[in-house]
């Protein structure tokens, strides 16, 4: 079903109304509630969800793929994949899951999700808790969006918390090897702060060793699938000068086609004295707009237009958008902003970054 210019489907105008009484209930719980009740109704039928706001005319063809429009979902939000036809009715032109590791892992213990409501921030502290591969690619391969080709699709990997930084890249070899087929793009995920010692594989000589083997891989997988399906590597926000410089001489070096930029920051000075500002965890949403922000240009100045870049990180309005686009980003992501904001975000982002490109 396709939607007019400007328009949006009654169902989606609710949100407003119903986001308080979702923010009654513990933020895990209301998330697997109301994604689980959407993705039953868009099982049932294109009528009962229909699609946000395709609006084809927002095509851009980044990383030598073509995407519908330039707004997606990032990680973190679907991790095992349980939700794409649900999320393809947003009118997203990508999606990205994950993140997904070799085994099932239960993650942190709970409570591991916060809202911090006055700043519109969200504290996460999950550890990659997913079903495993298995699982993750089952869910991939039954979705109706993924089938009908409906947008382009990011699988997100990562390693087990149990595996050692020093075996770190056996993780991910497995996991690009399980998901390529089905991938249109694969993003490497090296920098959740919610996993010991991930972070680590930033550092210049853990990530060489790494993406070394991940392109060498890449390129047997690209002969024995007969497809062609580019790497992005997703980076912290809390990167110095210099370490966003050594990664992007590796991204450089090994010609990796794109990085994801940025994951949620550990600066909780962002939202000093509020709710849950003590916990521990990644902060996403509009504390981070400017870190983010400030990293993809950072980016952009080193590598130059040939490397695609993915800006996300307190993307709450269009003005974010074009903001993240004025700062390098070729595709924006949305995560906290849904939460907050409703699929009217993905409408308004759409529409926001067609008006700004075009002027």
């Amino acid at each position: 079903m396709t939607a007019s210019r400007g328009s949006l489907h009654w169902l989606w105008q609710l949100y407003p109304a119903l986001r308080p009484l979702l923010f009654q209930l513990d933020p895990e719980t209301s998330h697997h509630l109301s994604f689980g009740s959407l993705n039953r109704l868009s099982r049932w039928g294109p009528w009962l969800l229909p699609r946000a706001c395709p609006l084809p005319s927002s095509v851009r063809r980044v990383a030598g793929l073509q995407f519908p429009n330039p707004v997606g979902l990032a990680a973190g939000l679907d991790k095992n994949a349980e939700f794409i036809d649900a999320l393809g009715c947003f009118g997203f032109g990508f999606i990205e899951v994950g993140t997904v590791t070799p085994r099932p892992q239960p993650g942190n213990p709970r409570p591991r999700l916060f809202r911090v409501t006055k700043a519109q921030g969200i504290i996460n502290r999950f550890g990659f808790n997913n079903l495993g591969l298995d699982a993750f690619l089952n869910n991939v391969k039954s979705s109706r969006w993924v089938a009908e080709k409906k947008g382009v699709l990011g699988l997100n990997i990562g390693k087990n918390a149990s595996t050692p930084v020093d075996r770190a890249v056996d993780d991910y070899l497995i996991c690009l090897q399980a998901v390529y087929p089905w991938a249109d793009y694969i993003t490497i995920n090296i920098s959740s702060p919610n996993t010991q010692n991930l972070r680590d594989l930033q550092s210049r000589d853990l990530l060489q060793t790494l993406l070394h083997s991940l392109k060498r891989e890449q390129a047997r997988l690209r002969q024995t699938n007969a497809k062609e399906v580019p790497l992005f590597v997703k980076i912290a926000p809390d990167l110095d000068d210099d370490g966003i410089e050594a990664i992007a001489k590796l991204i450089q070096h090994f010609e990796i086609e794109g990085v994801v930029a940025t994951n949620t920051t550990v600066d909780k000075s962002l939202i000093k004295g509020l709710d849950h500002a003590q916990e521990q965890g990644g902060l996403s949403g509009a504390p981070l707009s400017i870190q983010s922000s400030a990293v993809l240009r950072k980016l952009r100045g080193l590598l130059g237009p040939d490397t695609s870049l993915i800006g996300v990180g307190g993307i709450m309005n269009a003005e974010d958008g074009r903001e993240k686009v004025k700062s390098g980003a070729d595709l924006i992501q949305v995560y906290s902003g849904l939460i907050y904001k409703g699929p009217r975000l993905v409408h308004d982002l759409v529409s926001g970054l067609e008006d700004f490109q075009s002027a």
